[in-house]
């Protein structure tokens, strides 16, 4: 599943074609060296329905993840933005530095969206937004050592306890993808398909084998389609980061009410 997850989408739908094409071929060509065709049609025609089957339940699989991938992305943006508010309520220099800190946190979120990370640049962000959730709380804890109302104090612990949260639901959701077995187990449904339906080309002489090379184009663009929802980083379908782009504008905009200048 590495290597499938690995490989461009381009050369995947190439191999697809040329996969799903040598298999139309090879039911043509057995098909023409039989006489008979007595429950062809019945075969091909449940076979291609449990094709269609499997088809859709996959492409709901990956749109369900692609879904919670933008909720996760537009509840943190949220969280954070919600922290970066209350942090403006924190006695001097706590609010300014806390709301550094934040921009630094988003930031990290926008870099490993541009491009897709390698593990240990994700592992390294990871660790990264770590830290800066630990300098975030030691700064929490020296304002409340200065001043402990509920008010501005308490509803910020509280915004970076769901921010800090929040970053372990939207790895979860960035993570979760259709189950390995399920893409080996659909190119093998969609080669013995598409295999049936040449066999049934070959059996029925006057029958044109374009249908079926069209079929094979069809079914490779779904397979293709399904695994570009399933990347959340890469091809031509992404989630779209511009949450986490309006927190950070946000940000950068309250260091002049703080008394600085957020670089």
């Amino acid at each position: 599943m590495d290597v499938i997850a690995d490989t461009p989408l381009v050369v995947i739908f190439l191999i697809s074609i040329v996969a799903l094409s040598a298999a139309a071929e090879i039911g043509h060509r057995l098909g023409l060296r039989v006489a008979g065709e007595a429950g062809v049609s019945t075969l091909e025609a449940a076979m291609l329905g449990l094709l269609a089957l499997m088809l859709s339940f996959t492409f709901a699989m990956a749109v369900a993840r692609f879904d919670a991938r933008r909720e996760a992305v537009l509840k943190e943006a949220n969280a954070i933005g919600t922290a970066a508010l209350r942090a403006r309520l924190l006695p001097a220099p706590h609010d300014a530095e806390s709301l550094r800190l934040l921009k630094d946190y988003v930031q990290i979120r926008l870099d490993i969206t541009r491009r897709v990370p390698t593990p240990p640049e994700l592992d390294a962000a990871i660790a990264r937004s770590n830290a800066i959730q630990e300098r975030l709380w030691l700064e929490v804890k020296s304002a409340v050592a200065k001043d402990n109302a509920m008010v501005p104090t308490g509803l910020y612990v509280q915004a970076l306890n769901e921010m800090i949260d929040d970053q372990e639901s939207r790895l979860t959701a960035f993570r979760n993808h259709v189950p390995n077995i399920v893409l080996p187990a659909l190119y093998g449904i969609a080669m013995v398909g598409i295999g049936f339906a040449g066999y049934a080309s070959g059996i029925e002489k006057r029958r044109w084998r374009l249908p079926v090379y069209a079929m094979n184009v069809l079914a490779a663009s779904v397979i293709l389609l399904i695994q570009d929802i399933d990347r959340p980083s890469a091809g031509f379908i992404s989630v779209s980061q511009q949450p986490m782009v309006d927190t950070a504008n946000a940000i950068a905009g309250y260091g002049a009410e703080c008394g600085s200048f957020i670089p």
